[in-house]
């Protein structure tokens, strides 16, 4: 257990996460800007959320050796992936439950002090529907493929927080 706590507080594990994070972002464009899927209204608050990923990942690069800083980290790491799940399982039921009354907006609601889709529209403006499901590998939807990686990124979360906790209770 020693082994997995030391790897859970070093920089590898901060950049394993940024990198996972940077790798989805980047299909997300791909499957935008490449293959021409539009992205709905959920997609890009998805791209949010593992952008929150990002976030949490390069806090921990920056900062791995201090407690405080790993604990943003962790919470920014946590709060991310779990809006991530929700907002992936809204759309996957929006996605399967087909009723006209259950749609998404069209225009994304972000805060006025920070409206994305107005700062970088390529990024964060959204084009397509929420109902459209234009692309499956496996069987599997695109949001059904990021409920099973915000899944893997909460699980990741449990693993590498429960080795800190046991060491810090056995410090105590």
């Amino acid at each position: 257990m020693s082994l997995l706590t030391s790897f859970a507080q070093s920089r590898k594990a901060w950049i394993v996460l940024f990198i996972s994070a940077l790798g989805l972002e980047l299909s997300a464009l791909f499957f935008q800007y490449v293959m021409k899927l539009d992205p709905c209204v959920m997609c890009i608050y998805i791209r949010v959320a593992v952008l929150g990923i990002m976030l949490a990942g390069l806090v921990g690069i920056i900062g791995c050796q201090y407690r405080l800083v790993r604990l943003i980290g962790v919470t920014v790491w946590a709060v991310s992936a779990g809006w991530g799940f929700k907002l992936a399982q809204e759309l996957v039921e929006i996605q399967t439950n087909s009723n006209p009354f259950s749609t998404c907006s069209f225009l994304p609601e972000f805060p006025s002090w920070m409206p994305l889709h107005e700062w970088l529209p390529s990024i964060f403006m959204p084009t397509g529907m929420c109902t459209d499901t234009p692309w499956q590998a496996l069987g599997i939807t695109m949001a059904q493929w990021m409920i099973v990686g915000f899944s893997v990124y909460l699980i990741a979360l449990v693993i590498f927080i429960v080795p800190a906790l046991k060491a810090n209770h056995k410090a105590k």
